[in-house]
């Protein structure tokens, strides 16, 4: 696939704007993925996936052929969310009551996988607990946990989308996880 990309990138460079089509269909869902797990919130999410896009395809030419694109793309899509929650209020929640609902929130949007609507309930409660202890974690731990537990990328890559040395990473996914843990406790 990395192959594809670099072919898709090179025709980019030469003036080709729709090959860079065929890169955002490759790499969407995985952009919008990362996120929403940062954000908690499906419309900012799309904006950032959106943005990422952009700021991908104008600044195509700084993109080293070196290194996978994915790890800059995700660099790029990691460093808006960090720049979003920064700017957010801080009263505002993840877990938000959904406007005109009585008491449901974003969570119980998830459709059914099969199981018993009380297993689907008891899931969606605990991945809200979880989603919401995470959104209370310093940027710095909550950018970590995210990639490597959510989007299960590995220790190289995180320290690749996050421009941070290798040992850093693996003392704030240490430190992350002790805070998450510590914050589970008294849930």
């Amino acid at each position: 696939m990395e192959a594809i990309v670099k072919k898709r990138i090179q025709q980019v460079l030469k003036g080709d704007k729709n090959a860079f089509g065929d890169i955002i269909e490759l790499y969407k869902d995985k952009v919008f993925q990362i996120s929403y797990r940062m954000l908690g919130n499906r419309h900012e999410a799309e904006d950032i996936a959106q943005e990422a896009f952009i700021r991908a395809y104008v600044n195509i030419h700084r993109y080293n052929m070196e290194y996978k694109f994915s790890t800059w793309l995700y660099r790029i899509a990691t460093n808006l969310c960090i720049d979003r929650i920064r700017k957010r209020k801080p009263d505002y929640y993840l877990d938000a009551e959904v406007p005109g609902t009585d008491g449901l929130n974003m969570y119980s949007q998830i459709p059914s996988d099969g199981r018993l609507p009380e297993e689907d309930v008891e899931g969606m409660e605990l991945q809200a607990m979880i989603q919401q202890e995470i959104s209370k974690l310093p940027e710095k731990y909550r950018a970590v946990i995210v990639l490597k537990y959510i989007e299960e990328l590995s220790l190289n890559e995180i320290s690749e989308i996050l421009e941070l040395p290798l040992g850093t990473v693996k003392t704030r996914i240490h430190r992350g996880r002790e805070a998450l843990r510590k914050q589970l406790r008294y849930v």
